[in-house]
């Protein structure tokens, strides 16, 4: 849903969707009539930014401006937790907290930006826009504060002061401590951030490792950073996170990336915006694993091609017989905008289309065994000043290949394409989610005008 719509009110409910949506596009209402549950937080705070819910209690996490609420599963307060505002400026780096700034201090909003929850430790992780991206661990019981880690570089996640601009991955373990995977837009301050980077997640949420990088010494970290002469092509480049999940051997983020192109007939480029899914191994502690992959989707002759959503899913028996799958496969459901020209502003014609995990996967093999045959260059938009040849290598590479110190970051060049089950051409849409229910694959879209569709996508058309 646009944030206008999630303004001061938070609507649940219950699968009591407004339309029900066949995979041919006809239209169906589904109990009109029947009430919504709301919530309403404080109007003179402004927005909501993340939720999150508790799979064990269905307490729901309400990540706000300057608020972090507890629900219950019937949309009751249980617990409110404040965050803000305070004094700060954006220009103090470290921020006011660790040293003296000498910008002017002015009350500031902190917009919540991540929040996950931490089940191996039972703690709810809140990252906010005040002191370049700090974060707080708070217990899930009563929103306490157990930890908020700020002394080191490494605790400041992004500068950037908008809700949708980081995205957090968790992989855990049963015999050591959790990773975080944190990606994140960097606003044109590459030297102060990464765009990508894993960190420790210690049981102790007052340690001095909280959120230190995996692995770190003075060739080689957990990190990728955007080449600062990247930004001498596209002044205001920047990777944008739609979405991130763990699956298998490993991570993965789909992302909006700008890059220049030449149109046909034309010899000026032009800024254009491409998705892109990017992939890394979870036991990549130097990031040489790391392969991005262009996606989108075609129907009738239309390309929809600016990422707006994404869930991972599973196929289930009826969808997988349609798509020659397991039943247990990954299945990733995407929601595309119009055209490739408009990050910002959209437009309204939108498209719902799905992927099999295991297709773009072997697309980047191929792509990574030609590449160790030494065919072609890294191809990244955000390395195109250098455009580095691959090197030959005699290796085998399999379906859990995590890079070597050579050959990275790599781009695939040819996009993969995902599989269109519905358009909607005035409401656009801007959310999913997915599920199986009883074999059937269903997934449930919400739009700009604040709308609930349901789609049962069992046969591709």
């Amino acid at each position: 849903m646009s944030p206008a719509m999630w303004k001061w009110t938070c609507l649940v409910s219950h699968l009591l969707l407004s339309t029900t949506v066949s995979p041919l596009g006809r239209q169906q209402p589904l109990h009109p009539k029947r009430p919504f549950i709301t919530f309403t937080g404080d109007q003179a705070e402004g927005n909501f930014n993340h939720l999150v819910v508790d799979e064990r209690t269905g307490h729901i996490y309400l990540g706000a401006v300057n608020r972090i609420y507890k629900l219950s599963s019937d949309l009751k307060v249980l617990v409110t937790h404040q965050t803000g505002p305070d004094e700060d400026n954006p220009k103090c780096y470290p921020p006011r907290i660790v040293q003296t700034c000498n910008e002017p201090l002015t009350p500031t909003n902190n917009i919540n930006k991540m929040l996950l929850i931490d089940y191996k430790e039972n703690r709810l992780i809140a990252c906010g826009s005040l002191y370049q991206g700090i974060c707080k661990l708070l217990r899930l019981d009563d929103l306490f504060k157990l930890g908020e880690p700020f002394h080191k570089k490494e605790h400041y996640l992004s500068g950037v002061n908008e809700s949708g601009s980081v995205f957090g991955v968790i992989v855990s373990y049963s015999n050591m401590d959790d990773k975080l995977f944190i990606a994140t837009a960097v606003d044109g301050k590459p030297e102060y951030f990464p765009t990508i980077s894993s960190r420790k997640l210690t049981k102790n949420s007052e340690a001095d490792g909280m959120f230190a990088y995996v692995f770190h010494d003075e060739f080689v970290a957990s990190m990728i950073k955007i080449p600062s002469d990247t930004f001498t092509i596209i002044p205001d480049f920047d990777i944008y996170y739609i979405y991130g999940f763990s699956s298998g051997n490993f991570v993965y983020f789909l992302t909006l990336q700008p890059e220049m192109i030449s149109p046909p007939g034309s010899t000026t480029k032009e800024q254009v915006y491409t998705s892109k899914l990017v992939r890394l191994c979870k036991e990549d502690t130097a990031f040489n694993s790391y392969v991005e992959v262009p996606i989108g989707c075609e129907k009738n002759g239309v390309e929809y091609r600016l990422l707006q959503a994404a869930y991972l899913s599973k196929a289930g028996a009826i969808l997988a017989r349609s798509l020659g799958v397991g039943p247990e496969d990954d299945i990733l459901f995407t929601v595309f905008s119009k055209g490739q020209k408009r990050k910002m502003k959209s437009l309204d014609e939108s498209a719902l289309c799905i992927f099999v995990l295991k297709k773009i996967n072997d697309r980047i093999k191929d792509r990574l065994q030609s590449c160790y045959r030494g065919e072609g260059t890294l191809d990244l938009a955000w390395l195109k000043v250098k455009d580095i040849p691959c090197s030959s290598a005699l290796l085998t590479i399999d379906d859990n290949f995590c890079g070597l110190d050579m050959n990275a970051p790599l781009g695939v060049s040819s996009m993969v394409r995902g599989l269109p089950i519905f358009t909607e051409d005035g409401d656009r849409m801007t959310s999913v989610i997915a599920y199986v229910y009883k074999n059937h694959s269903l997934a449930f879209v919400g739009t700009k005008s604040g709308k609930l569709k349901k789609v049962r996508p069992n046969v591709v058309l």
